[in-house]
C-alpha cells in the first residue's frame, strides 16, 4: 500500500490569497479542524508546500 498523508487545516482562510484558498478546497478541506486522507504524490505535496503556514501534515505508512 502507498504511503499516506494526514492532512489537517489549522487556520482559518481569511486573509488568505485566492491560489491559497483553492489549494486547499483542492486537497478537499472545508472547515478548520478537518482532517483528510491524500496518496504521497508530488501532486499533493506541491499544494501542501503552498499553505504550509495552514495545514499540519503527518505521514503515515
Amino acid at each position: 500500500m502507498a504511503k499516506q498523508l494526514k492532512i489537517t487545516l489549522k487556520k482559518g482562510l481569511v486573509g488568505s490569497t485566492q491560489v491559497q484558498k483553492d489549494n486547499v478546497h483542492s486537497l478537499g478541506l472545508r472547515k478548520i479542524h478537518q482532517t483528510v486522507l491524500r496518496e504521497d504524490t508530488p501532486v499533493y505535496r506541491g499544494m501542501i508546500q503552498k499553505v504550509r503556514h495552514l495545514v499540519v501534515v503527518e505521514e503515515l505508512d
